[in-house]
C-alpha cells in the first residue's frame, strides 16, 4: 500500500510525458530538445486546467475500498512569482485503515507561466513510517535544497534540464505534450526530484488508445505503462498501467497494479472545477 500510494501520485505526474515527435528508440525529456514549432503550438494551446480543479480517486485492494487520494489546484505567489499551488492527499479509510493507516500530504508550487517547480512538500505517515520533507528550487542558482525536517538534515542538488517534482510533472506535461506526437510502443524518461534519494529517470511507455467503462460512462483514454522495479512490491517490471482522458482535460481515469500479493486499482471517483468539458462517449 505504501509504495502504491506513492506511485499513484507519481503516475499522475507522468501520465502524458510525450511532447516530442519520436524518430525511434527511447527519448529523454530535455528542454533543449524543444523545437520552435513545438513552442508555437504551446503558445497557441489553452491551458488544460485552472485554479479550483479538484480530482478524487478511490483505491481498491481486492474487495476492500482501501483509500482515497485527492488533487486540488489553487493559486499563490512565491518570491513575487505567480504560481499554482497543488495539494495532493491520500488516506486509508474504513476496514483497510485498521490494518494499515495511511495519511499522506503532498504539495507543489510551480510557475503559472513556465511550469517550473519552486517548492515541494512531502509529509507522510504510513503505518507509523513518517517523513517530513521540503524542497526549494532556486532556478537562478540552478540548485535545489532539500530539507529533511524529521532527521534535521539538508541536501543540495544541481538542477538538470526539465526537472520536476512529484506533482508539478503532471500539470507541466498536461500543458506541454502534443497528442498527435504519441507513438505506440515508444518510451520516454523524465527527471524527477522528490526525496533525498536524489534526481532519477522515470520511464514511461505509450500503449495506445482504449475506451474505459467508468461510473461516469465510457471515456476514451490514452494508455501508458510506467516502468517500475519488480520484486518485493510489484510482480513484474510492467505491472503498473495508467489511463488518461483523451480530451482537453488530460486527467487520470484509472491506475492499476499487480502486486506481489494481490492487485490494486485506483479509479476517478469525483471531480469539480474542470476547465474543459469532460467528454463521455454516448452510445
Amino acid at each position: 500500500m505504501t509504495k502504491f500510494l506513492l506511485l499513484v501520485f507519481l503516475s499522475l505526474g507522468l501520465a502524458v510525458n510525450a511532447q516530442e515527435i519520436y524518430s525511434g528508440g527511447d527519448l529523454a525529456m530535455n528542454s533543449n530538445q524543444s523545437t520552435s514549432s513545438n513552442k508555437k503550438k504551446k503558445e497557441n494551446r489553452e491551458s488544460a486546467f485552472k485554479p479550483g480543479e479538484w480530482l478524487k480517486f478511490r483505491l481498491h485492494y481486492g474487495f476492500l475500498n482501501a483509500s482515497y487520494a485527492t488533487l486540488h489546484v489553487k493559486s499563490a505567489v512565491i518570491d513575487s512569482v505567480p504560481v499554482y499551488h497543488v495539494v495532493g492527499r491520500g488516506q486509508t479509510t474504513g476496514f483497510a485503515s485498521v490494518f494499515f493507516k495511511v495519511d499522506d500530504t503532498y504539495e507543489s508550487y510551480f510557475g503559472i507561466e513556465d511550469g517550473k517547480p519552486y517548492k515541494f512538500v512531502r509529509k507522510i505517515n504510513e503505518g507509523g513510517y513518517t517523513k517530513d520533507i521540503e524542497i526549494n528550487f532556486d532556478h537562478e542558482e540552478d540548485k535545489a535544497i532539500l530539507n529533511d525536517k524529521k532527521n534535521r538534515k539538508k541536501f543540495d542538488f544541481e538542477l538538470q534540464d526539465s526537472i520536476q517534482d512529484l506533482l508539478s510533472a503532471f500539470y507541466y506535461l498536461r500543458n506541454n505534450y502534443i497528442p498527435e506526437s504519441l507513438v505506440e510502443g515508444k518510451a520516454v524518461t523524465l527527471k524527477m526530484l522528490y526525496d533525498d534519494d536524489g534526481i532519477f529517470d522515470f520511464k514511461l511507455k505509450y500503449l495506445g488508445k482504449e475506451v474505459l467503462k467508468t461510473k461516469f460512462g465510457k471515456v476514451e483514454c490514452y494508455k501508458f505503462r510506467p516502468m517500475v522495479q519488480s520484486g518485493r512490491v510489484f510482480k513484474e517490471q510492467e505491472s503498473l498501467a495508467l489511463w488518461v482522458s483523451a480530451d482537453d482535460n488530460r486527467i487520470p481515469i484509472r491506475i492499476s497494479a499487480d502486486l506481489a500479493v494481490g492487485a490494486i486499482k485506483a479509479d476517478l471517483d469525483a471531480y469539480n472545477g474542470l476547465k474543459h468539458q469532460f467528454k463521455i462517449i454516448m452510445d
